[in-house]
């Protein structure tokens, strides 16, 4: 039987483990994940009532890193989850800001435009229209949100912050308790004739065709109770976690792009050459099949648009965001090949997180790496479908995709 040298034995174990390029080691050093677990200032909220909040400076992580995900719920004081029945969570956004050093613990809702910089995500809708970087809404208990090794959303690069400014983050909590309401459905959907509103906040009188929608829900506003019902104000937050790695050279960074089937663009021509302007609306309305005259046996409210890419690279995660109604969303290059299929996952049970008749979670996209790729200028086709039995006012046709311009 042959012998060994313990010494020569060693010796090349450390060689096959210096020879790996991802051994366990080097991965536990260099992609150790941290958590923080956060809260949103509170939200109060009465029966009908509802909040659309801006908080500015929230808590989050700090320093040169790459997130890789961000999940989120609505909670009472005691920290127990609120179903979507009691108080829908129309949606929640995080948002990026460059603010002026000195002013980073201000409302930015009050500072000066020359104060504060958008940290938008790469996306293409213009006027400041879905800037953010994450955000979803009532399907947020039951969807992936995680990036891949070894890809993550890189944040806090200290070159380029600009100058005299601080990077912070906004969030953005749309939500409307629904208890003791005369309509559920009409309230999620936020139905103008429920919410007795003929006005924008801002006093601009709605258009007569305008049913529901965003103009209708703003913070203060509140829904229709039954006769008679009498609740109690009650003190919530959104709970958020966070998950993240320190940036190293092994990370490799995705860009985030959000595409609306609403959009309205068009291409203009200037001195430095062809734009493309787009005019994201946010949200649409659906029509009853029923009401005009194409009933069938599906009966399917099909939008679609086309979009160019600004740029290219490999797609790494996507995910639509629909309210209650849809049936689907999907996007295409420009081949008609299928870049991601997302689909959503109603309730249904009495429980939070499986709350029966609600969106409450969305299937994504985890392409093997390298397998879908976009080309710069490749026009992609936007699909949403929605079911038109009935109709529905204020819906959304959203999705998120990240795109990696090189692979790992």
């Amino acid at each position: 039987m042959k012998t060994f040298n313990l010494g020569w034995l060693l010796f090349v174990a450390v060689l096959l483990i210096s020879a790996l390029p991802f051994s366990q080691a080097s991965r536990s050093k260099q992609h150790k994940v941290k958590t923080g677990v956060f809260r949103s200032p509170q939200i109060v909220l009465g029966p009908g009532s509802v909040a659309n909040k801006l908080f500015s400076n929230i808590d989050f992580p700090r320093g040169h890193i790459a997130l890789k995900s961000f999940d989120a719920e609505v909670i009472d004081e005691s920290g127990n989850p609120i179903p979507l029945y009691d108080t829908y969570l129309h949606h929640w956004l995080v948002l990026k800001f460059y603010v002026r050093e000195g002013l980073e613990n201000q409302d930015i809702s009050k500072l000066n435009n020359s104060d504060y910089i958008s940290g938008r995500n790469s996306g293409i809708c213009q006027d400041g229209a879905l800037d953010q970087f994450f955000g979803l809404g009532s399907e947020t208990r039951k969807t992936k949100t995680h990036i891949p090794d070894p890809y993550g959303i890189e944040i806090g690069n200290p070159t380029k912050i600009p100058s005299g400014f601080v990077e912070t983050w906004g969030l953005n909590v749309h939500a409307i308790d629904t208890r003791g309401v005369e309509d559920r459905t009409g309230c999620t959907e936020c139905r103008c004739d429920l919410y007795n509103v003929t006005k924008e906040e801002n006093g601009t009188p709605l258009s007569p065709n305008y049913d529901g929608g965003l103009l209708c829900c703003y913070d203060g506003t509140k829904c229709r109770l039954k006769d008679g019902f009498i609740g109690i104000e009650r003190t919530l937050y959104l709970q958020y976690t966070v998950k993240w790695i320190d940036m190293n050279s092994l990370i490799v960074p995705v860009n985030i792009y959000i595409f609306d089937v609403s959009d309205i663009w068009k291409k203009s021509r200037n001195s430095t050459g062809i734009n493309s302007e787009h005019n994201c609306q946010v949200e649409y309305q659906v029509e009853s099949c029923r009401a005009t005259g194409s009933a069938n046996d599906k009966c399917i409210d099909a939008k679609s648009v086309s979009l160019e890419m600004p740029f290219g690279g490999y797609l790494v995660y996507g995910v639509a965001h629909q309210h209650a109604g849809g049936t689907g969303s999907a996007l295409y290059g420009k081949d008609g090949r299928s870049l991601c299929s997302s689909i959503p996952i109603y309730g249904t049970g009495e429980e939070a997180g499986n709350e029966n008749g609600y969106i409450v979670g969305m299937s994504t996209c985890y392409p093997k790496p390298g397998t879908k790729k976009i080309s710069k200028g490749e026009t992609l086709i936007l699909e949403s479908n929605y079911s038109s039995i009935k109709q529905h006012t204020g819906v959304m046709g959203l999705f998120y995709i990240l795109v990696a311009e090189t692979l790992a």
